[in-house]
């Protein structure tokens, strides 16, 4: 695998169904605000993210440039859409399909062994967690989410152990990949903003929600975008054989797994907060808020540990700021505690860049 390699167009019209994934996972999230609602939309999420992060992995072998590798990502792309315009049998169907359809792509579209055997290594993970899945779709309430959890956990742990031995990787195409993905997952932290304040009567607290908001966004950024993707490339590069598999596996797929659902859980918050700037939050979409971050910034710093042997003292006092907000934001008006949260972010930022 060379390693030169770069994220092509295919990718990113591919990525274009995640846009879409989150968007509907925060609008899901937003309609059920309960503790419940909040937990089957972040299961939904944690499905999506090990579907997207499978095909990852896949695109980084596979020439994309092949007919029958088009074709397949463009039929995983219409099964994802599919799964959001109905019921959670429809989605379980899709996962189904597009689990089972990454190992049989990898085996079919590399032409080293390795990979061949280690991607049918992944054939019974993959198969068996959507079935439950589909089992689920017959059940309701704690039951359904019990199987849920039991299901994701199969896939994640299947995925993440067998067949190691034979991947490959091309550091600077994951690296990449990874990053655009933190890129896209803000900027659907700014579509919530939109959606979030159209059919809104837009007065000075609202203005001042949306601008507080995209503060927020842009902090995320600057915090991530620092200089260490780089120099995890340089990492991947020195490192070789297993060692860089596993070291990608644990900073890029189950890492960047929490350092996302930040972002989704901040955009949920955000988007209650433009709905209602004057009165205090519920709790559910504090915590949305405060919590979000703090996962952001926390995931973050293991990022950063996993690859750099780096701590950052400064982000972990971040996010403990943002979860000492956490009280006071459900006694505070809404927008008074959004502004905690961006003035943490914006003085981590600004001290960072001093310093």
């Amino acid at each position: 695998m060379e390693a030169e390699k770069r994220v092509e167009p295919l990718e990113l019209f591919f990525d274009l169904v995640f846009v879409f994934a989150l968007t509907q996972v925060t609008a899901r999230m937003a309609d059920d605000l309960s503790w419940g609602g909040l937990l089957r939309g972040l299961l939904v999420f944690v499905a999506i993210w090990w579907a997207w992060a499978a095909y990852a992995w896949l695109t980084n072998e596979v020439d994309t440039r092949r007919a029958m590798v088009r074709l397949a990502i463009f039929g995983a792309m219409v099964a994802m859409l599919l799964a959001f315009e109905s019921d959670a049998l429809l989605f379980a169907c899709a996962y189904l399909g597009v689990r089972v359809l990454h190992p049989l792509l990898f085996a079919a579209g590399s032409e080293h062994v390795g990979v061949r055997h280690a991607a049918r290594a992944l054939l019974p993970t993959s198969t068996i967690a959507p079935a439950l899945l589909i089992a689920a779709s017959a059940l309701d309430g704690v039951a359904q989410t019990a199987v849920w959890i039991g299901a994701l956990a199969i896939d994640y742990v299947g995925g993440s152990t067998r067949g190691i031995e034979g991947w490959r990787l091309s550091p600077g195409h994951f690296t990449e990949r990874h990053g655009l993905i933190v890129i896209i997952a803000l900027g659907e932290s700014i579509v919530a903003i939109g959606v979030g304040a159209a059919g809104l009567a837009l007065g000075a607290g609202e203005l001042t929600a949306a601008a507080l908001g995209v503060v927020i966004a842009a902090a995320l950024w600057w915090i991530y975008f620092d200089g260490t993707p780089e120099r995890v490339e340089q990492r991947l590069h020195a490192a070789d054989g297993r060692a860089r598999i596993v070291m990608a596996r644990d900073a890029f797929s189950f890492v960047h797994l929490p350092l996302v659902a930040g972002i989704v859980l901040l955009a949920l918050g955000v988007k209650k907060t433009l709905g209602d700037v004057d009165e205090q939050l519920k709790a559910v979409s504090a915590v949305a808020l405060c919590a979000g971050a703090a996962l952001y910034l926390a995931a973050d710093v293991a990022f950063r540990r996993r690859c750099l042997d780096a701590l950052e003292p400064q982000r972990l006092a971040a996010a403990v700021a943002c979860l000492a907000v956490l009280p006071i934001a459900i006694e505070l008006p809404a927008l008074a505690a959004l502004a905690a949260v961006a003035a943490i972010c914006a003085a981590l930022v600004a001290y960072e860049s001093a310093r």
